[in-house]
């Protein structure tokens, strides 16, 4: 049986102004990802990993080409659909966290369930479920300032799995994180993206993603230089166009 496709660009193009230059983050970009899979952008900063991630995510709009969504030109929807699908099919985790500091993470994982129309008893029990898987069932009443890096993290994904999304992406999700929170935070992605059968979408430069992904897409000067399954990768781990982990 054919794998399904959920997201698709077709020739997306995204140029921005800065002062006098026009600058072209995107180059063109035909991509296909599919239902279920684990797929990770890679490649040189300024290649346009968070550019694409903002395509794909309806972040951002590209200035040429299509991005569908289930079939769905992004581009046509209207705010409120766009709203809808972000809330709805679409779960975020952010290199920065993005939690909010006055709230314990039982309140930052049920925000987003109020919001989809949940009830206030059903978003905190379904919050307090989330947190127990991520590992931090005995921790839901702290507030981000009181928990670690990698708690923290754990919080985020916790909150991007709120509302049950069919697409999770995954913006330089260990670049805040040492080597081995780093870790257990693509492990813990991993067996949330089986468990739940949702698509992992994430731009990173952590070459230890590439153990866990079903693809690579590697990017270059705004363009799909290749991409490659998991098991034709040779991982030399720790160097990636040149750095070192």
């Amino acid at each position: 049986m054919p794998a399904e496709t959920i997201v698709r660009t077709e020739e997306v193009v995204k140029t921005y102004r800065m002062g006098g230059t026009e600058v072209r983050a995107l180059a063109g970009v035909d991509l296909e990802i599919y239902r279920g899979e684990y797929l990770s952008i890679m490649g040189p900063s300024g290649s346009g990993k968070t550019t694409l991630f903002n395509m794909v995510g309806g972040l951002d709009k590209p200035s040429a080409g299509k991005v569908y969504i289930d079939e769905v030109d992004v581009a046509q929807l209207d705010a409120y659909e766009l709203a809808w699908l972000r809330c709805r099919k679409i779960g975020y985790i952010f290199q920065t966290f993005n939690l909010l500091p006055v709230m314990s993470a039982l309140e930052n994982v049920s925000l987003p369930m109020t919001f989809a129309g949940l009830s206030a008893d059903e978003s905190r029990e379904k919050a307090a479920a989330l947190l127990t898987r991520v590992g931090l069932g005995e921790r839901i009443l702290h507030k981000p300032s009181e928990l670690s890096g990698g708690q923290q993290q754990r919080v985020a994904v916790a909150r991007a799995m709120a509302n049950d999304p069919a697409i999770l992406l995954a913006d330089e999700p260990t670049g805040n994180l040492d080597l081995t929170t780093g870790r257990e935070i693509i492990e813990l992605l991993r067996e949330m993206s089986k468990e739940s059968g949702v698509t992992i979408i994430s731009a990173t430069h952590d070459m230890k993603m590439l153990d866990v992904s079903d693809r690579v897409v590697w990017l270059r000067d705004g363009k799909v230089e290749r991409i490659e399954r998991r098991e034709d990768i040779e991982i030399s781990v720790g160097t990636i166009e040149g750095e070192t982990e």
